[in-house]
């Protein structure tokens, strides 16, 4: 039987779960900071390639159950935007932290299975990178993935820990530092993989056109859509140059 809170469809037994933290594209309701330099639709059709890319780069492992944790409100449009194979999970609560939370809960709880949360907004995130992590927990209780901003980009797990992440604010510069503080409290072990970054700001977008200008392959959706970016923004400054 399939819980009311997810998409039908069948959950392996596979011992590796990969789960995308996601919304649904709607204009406002993702990447908001990058809105001041970029119209909400733009903004919307941006995280659309990225999220695409997210799926197809965890898609991309072999041996891993592939899911997307979100909003319920969001639940339905995910699903199609997914496709078949990814189960789409409605989380327990509002926010980041509830939705890490719920993903534990839902896939690792009584289950015992190495579970990775991560971003939407990381497709140009190396697959060996995702691979070390599952490696990490085969030794680790926690395994997490810091940004250069103080957060964290991954976190992954064995089995649920509420404590966590409970009545965390999420997207700050002190979240990693509360995650392994919590950590420690609750006595358990923490391994780190490499350092990455998000996209946040216009100059996290600046550095991921250039990364994808010599590698389009690493993340295509994406790719395309900031190179048709740059050729726009391009032509609107020569236009200006007219004037």
């Amino acid at each position: 039987m399939t819980s009311s809170n997810q998409t039908v469809v069948h959950l392996s037994s596979k011992d590796r779960v990969l789960v995308i933290m996601a919304k649904a594209p709607r204009p406002g309701a993702v990447k908001t900071r990058l809105v001041s330099g970029l119209s909400p639709e733009t903004v919307t059709d941006f995280y659309c390639c990225l999220l695409g890319d997210t799926v197809a780069l965890a898609r991309s492992l072999a041996g891993v159950e592939v899911a997307i944790m979100c909003p319920e409100s969001d639940r339905s449009e995910l699903a199609r935007l997914a496709g078949d194979g990814v189960s789409v999970v409605s989380q327990t609560g509002e926010g980041l932290a509830a939705g890490l939370t719920s993903v534990f809960a839902h896939f690792a709880e009584d289950h015992q299975r190495r579970t990775i949360a991560f971003n939407s907004d990381t497709p140009h995130l190396p697959g060996s990178a995702l691979e070390h992590a599952f490696e990490m927990l085969t030794i680790h209780d926690i395994v997490v993935g810091p940004t250069h901003d103080g957060g964290y980009y991954l976190v992954g797990a064995k089995a649920s820990h509420p404590a966590l992440f409970a009545n965390d604010e999420m997207g700050t510069s002190s979240a990693l530092d509360r995650l392994v503080s919590r950590a420690r409290d609750l006595d358990l072990s923490l391994g780190f993989i490499e350092p990455f970054y998000d996209i946040d700001v216009a100059d996290d977008l600046n550095r991921l056109a250039e990364e994808l200008r010599l590698a389009p392959a690493r993340a295509p959706r994406t790719a395309r859509w900031l190179k048709e970016w740059e050729l726009a923004a391009a032509r609107s400054r020569a236009g200006m140059g007219r004037l």
